[in-house]
């Protein structure tokens, strides 16, 4: 997908602004002596932003339209270092709204629905922004925000909610609940629309099976407006983005060179109409590919694939380069396993150990599925790990996002 002339324009008038208000940006592109673009070669020379750019921007640094046009901020949900504040115009908040408008839209929700929203409220943009889409889109709002499941599925019956807006984390421990209550048909649910974290084929199916329902993926970060950038369609070939309002690349995390449409690799976004804190070729660390061609739903916006991980999720053992996705896969290939696993890599007596906790019923032989499943990722990856089965419900279920794995050689 090659930056188009209009496009070109709308980056030049972000970096006009940027210049203006010498903001992080504005400072490195006075520093490279850049004050336009005319091509997309011109574009590809452009420097990246990083997340570290933006913390070190902190408090306010990034505040590119005057203060008096602030009509809010929001924060990344990050645990470490400082967060990133990210200002917002009365315009931009109109525009996130119009973007997942179109997300809701696109996953054929009216507004004759009634959709309940379970993330978080506050400084992260999950909770408003799925709030502001859905009442752009004219639909029944039912602002839960996390946690109190009791509460959660109580709603849900009474007010025979047809949408649930979750983590994959949150509306997996949904679905077990309703299926151990036993209430399954007095809920009313059609279709969920589900983002913040990656999740596999084995976790959607679970969700899908148990609620008996349509699944959406809803992708976005809140330094890039927040959740509603994009969302895939009912054909489900991948997400597709609203490229009036991004622009995406899709570049080689290690040579930061442009990959071809259909190459994977990291997802570099630069915001066109953004006012409060336009970013231009800002990395997201997310991994994924553009979809060449058109899609079936014959929308005229790009598609993107699911995300496949992050490049920080990459885990080095005994001289590997492992991705969580990875085990995922060798995963899927045992039906006796539920979604739910954990890794725990740990270094004992001078060397690396990968353990991986997986989930199962009573009901097969936990010695003998363990050995399978070690030998199955020795084959695949190179070495043993030690794999400890459990009954299904022992591993933790998260409201918010599920911690899978945990390196306890630098604690």
């Amino acid at each position: 997908m090659q930056i188009s002339k209009k496009q070109i324009e709308q980056v030049n008038d972000r970096i006009r602004a940027l210049r203006q208000a010498d903001s992080f940006y504005g400072k490195k592109l006075e520093a490279a002596g850049i004050d336009s673009i005319t091509s997309a070669e011109d574009f590809e020379k452009l420097p990246f932003s990083e997340k570290s750019d933006l913390r070190d921007a902190y408090p306010l640094g990034l505040m590119t339209a005057p203060e008096s046009d602030i009509v809010r901020i929001h924060s990344s949900s990050g645990t470490t270092g400082l967060p990133v504040i990210i200002p917002y115009t009365a315009k931009d908040v109109d525009d996130w709204g119009i973007m997942f408008r179109r997300c809701y839209e696109t996953a054929g929700i009216t507004n004759m629905d009634r959709i309940q929203i379970t993330p978080g409220y506050g400084l992260w943009t999950a909770g408003i922004g799925f709030q502001n889409g859905a009442e752009k889109l004219g639909a029944m709002v039912i602002p839960m925000g996390p946690g109190n499941t009791d509460k959660q599925l109580q709603m849900m019956q009474d007010l025979q909610s047809t949408v649930i807006c979750a983590t994959s984390s949150y509306a997996l421990l949904l679905a077990e609940e309703i299926q151990k209550r036993g209430i399954r048909d007095k809920i009313r649910l059609k279709k969920g629309v589900i983002g913040s974290e990656r999740w596999g084929a084995k976790m959607r199916e679970s969700i899908k099976n148990t609620l008996g329902i349509e699944l959406y993926d809803i992708y976005g970060l809140t330094e890039i407006y927040g959740p509603g950038i994009g969302i895939n369609c009912k054909y489900d070939t991948g997400m597709h983005y609203w490229d009036d309002y991004i622009y995406l690349e899709i570049i080689d995390p290690v040579t930061g060179k442009v990959l071809p449409d259909g190459e994977m690799g990291e997802i570099v976004i630069t915001t066109l109409v953004k006012e409060g804190a336009p970013l231009i070729r800002y990395r997201t660390h997310d991994l994924s590919r553009i979809i060449p061609g058109d899609c079936p739903c014959g929308s005229r916006f790009p598609r993107i694939d699911v995300i496949m991980g992050r490049t920080d999720d990459m885990m080095k053992i005994k001289g590997v380069n492992v991705f969580p996705s990875q085990i995922e896969e060798i995963l899927r290939e045992f039906s006796e396993l539920s979604s739910e696993y954990q890794i725990r890599i740990s270094h004992l007596e001078g060397k690396d150990t990968m353990r991986i906790y997986v989930e199962t019923t009573g009901s097969v032989d936990f010695a003998e599925l363990s050995r399978r499943i070690a030998e199955r990722v020795k084959s695949k990856i190179g070495f043993t790990p030690l794999v400890k089965v459990v009954e299904i419900g022992v591993l933790p279920r998260s409201e918010k996002k599920t911690k899978r794995v945990i390196d306890e050689r630098y604690d």
